[in-house]
């Protein structure tokens, strides 16, 4: 090759390279335009959306694309500020989810952001301090890149980014696009919450017409309960909602009403004034909350509902006396977001006006009450001012007269006639003297009678039975039927306790379709099959008696049902 040649090579090298260079510099721009134009993209997509959990949802898929991640995830931080409620995850299938088992609770690396809220970036996670390593079936994970997102100068969750895919490690650039996502992130989670709380705002304003409404119509105290629980569970979205009120010689609150998982369950539980959370609530006269239910000592095990639990929270329903007429307790589903100051608030408005409506409904029944007794005085009064006197004056005539009837057969008739007036005006007496003493010798009422035995229950049988009551008990059951269910409930409590070994007891009490019913079952060793024992034997002469019957039932799941039954007088 000649000189010249040479001379003409070397600038066509020159040139080459130049123009590879120029084609790198063209395909960055046009990469990072075709990146700027992703994130404005995302930016869009975020901000179009306002219901929360969608925003949350668009948000950490977004992210991942972005910066070509194999896995994300957004924490939201709890309202104590060091914990995590709600994990969503990007790159991991439901099955691996599963296997993982719990969501993070934003302790060891993930804690790190949480503790100092700036973007991190990592080679290799597993390096650093504060590193804890992975659950068994977690996938490997090395590189990392965690963002907070900030609304408002409050810090609302993390972004979590690992695994750039291509092995490579994730750059300033990446960190860069995270941190303008995230704040385009806080608008939109801003956005979203303060439109979640305006309709949010309206459906409490439409419960508490309803329950306005249902004051004027005059709802009974069963109605009033059922409406409380209902409207609470649907507005919050939780799992279950449970509504106890205190009972008259029971250290407890008794559950009057319950919606949702198990409610059937639930329905009668005695939950304990200490150590639980509506307990806490009843005492204290305001909201108590918990991070997990499940998870939480003041849940009592006996609650029935435990695996799944999320937040919860206790409303006392208004106070008096320094003490709540009740106590409405709300549980969400595990994962879902926990009860913030933006939720207590209505939630606490919405209780005392659910208060106001247990009072009015509880003054509505003792106005009916005072009625009655009203009514009654009257008819006594009028049965002694005016039947009695004339009675008592026809009889007074028949007795003068006899002496001028000179037949004796006649004067016999006058005689007896006399007698039967006599003996008329002591009933009337005695119904009178019944009318004024009805009530005052009554005592409490059969719900009341009931639930206390239960309650008092718990002390021999080593845990509180379950108590479900229907009906007009205090109303439809005559006294000396009440008296009855009091003792055969008793009764089988007591053998319960003795001779069954149950670990769990029920017992349902129902006044309905012309009879009271009492069933008590358990899951403990069942009725010896070589007969019945005397105290059962007693109990079904107590429902013959009364034209009722008495069985034994086993169940195929082992243990006993004993089912009570008599008929209550016609028009109850």
């Amino acid at each position: 090759m000649g000189v010249e040649d040479q001379l003409t090579r070397v600038p066509r090298m020159r040139l080459d390279e130049l123009l590879d260079e120029l084609q790198v510099r063209i395909d960055e721009v046009r990469g990072t335009r075709d990146r700027v134009h992703s994130l404005l993209e995302a930016v869009v997509s975020v901000g179009r959306e306002l219901d929360l959990a969608q925003v949350l949802r668009r948000i950490v898929e977004a992210a991942a694309l972005l910066v070509d991640a194999e896995y994300g995830a957004l924490g939201v931080i709890g309202p104590d500020g060091r914990s995590l409620t709600q994990f969503l995850t990007v790159g991991l299938s439901d099955e691996e989810i599963a296997a993982i088992g719990p969501l993070p609770a934003g302790h060891g690396l993930l804690g790190e952001v949480i503790r100092h809220p700036e973007p991190l970036r990592l080679t290799d996670l597993g390096a650093h301090p504060s590193s804890h390593g992975f659950p068994a079936h977690h996938p490997p994970m090395r590189t990392f890149l965690g963002v907070p997102i900030r609304v408002r100068d409050e810090v609302f969750g993390n972004l979590y980014l690992t695994d750039k895919r291509g092995g490579i490690d994730f750059d300033t650039e990446d960190e860069t696009v995270i941190s303008t996502l995230s704040v385009a992130a806080g608008v939109a989670i801003d956005n979203a919450r303060l439109y979640e709380g305006s309709q949010r705002q309206q459906r409490w304003l439409r419960a508490n017409a309803e329950i306005t409404e249902s004051l004027l119509s005059g709802s009974s105290r069963p109605a009033v309960l059922e409406l409380i629980a209902r409207r609470a569970q649907e507005i919050t979205a939780a799992r279950l909602a449970d509504v106890a009120m205190p009972v008259a010689g029971i250290d407890g609150l008794v559950v009057e009403f319950a919606a949702g998982t198990e409610a059937a369950a639930r329905q009668g539980l005695v939950i304990p004034f200490a150590g639980t959370l509506a307990g806490a609530a009843h005492g204290a006269g305001k909201p108590v909350t918990a991070v997990q239910a499940s998870a939480d000592e003041r849940y009592p095990a006996e609650a029935q509902v435990q695996d799944g639990l999320g937040p919860a929270v206790a409303v006392p329903l208004g106070t008096a006396g320094g003490e709540s007429r009740g106590v409405l307790l709300l549980a969400r589903p595990a994962g879902e977001p926990a009860f913030g100051e933006g939720e207590l608030e209505p939630l606490v408005a919405f209780a005392g006006q659910a208060a106001i409506a247990l009072e009015l409904a509880e003054r509505r029944r003792d106005a009916e009450q005072i009625a009655l007794l009203e009514e009654r005085d009257r008819i006594a009064r009028d049965l002694h001012d005016l039947a009695i006197q004339r009675l008592f004056a026809t009889g007074m005539t028949l007795q003068s007269a006899a002496r001028l009837v000179e037949h004796k057969g006649a004067a016999e008739r006058v005689g007896r006639a006399v007698d039967d007036l006599d003996e008329t005006i002591k009933i009337i007496r005695s119904t009178i003297f019944g009318l004024r003493t009805k009530d005052r010798e009554s005592g409490p009422g059969l719900r009341a009678r009931a639930a206390r035995a239960v309650g008092d229950a718990a002390t021999t049988l080593g845990h509180p039975p379950r108590l479900s009551m229907e009906g007009l008990l205090d109303t439809d059951v005559p006294l000396p039927v009440a008296d009855h269910v009091m003792a055969v409930l008793g009764e089988l409590l007591s053998n319960a306790a003795r001779h069954a070994q149950a670990t769990r007891v029920g017992v349902t009490l129902k006044a309905g379709q012309g009879e009271i019913l009492l069933i008590v079952s358990d899951n403990g060793t069942g009725i010896p099959a070589q007969g019945r024992r005397s105290g059962l034997r007693n109990l079904d002469e107590r429902a013959r008696s009364l034209g009722g019957s008495f069985t034994i039932e086993i169940p195929d799941e082992g243990g006993s049902r004993l089912v009570w039954r008599a008929p209550l007088p016609a028009g109850s």
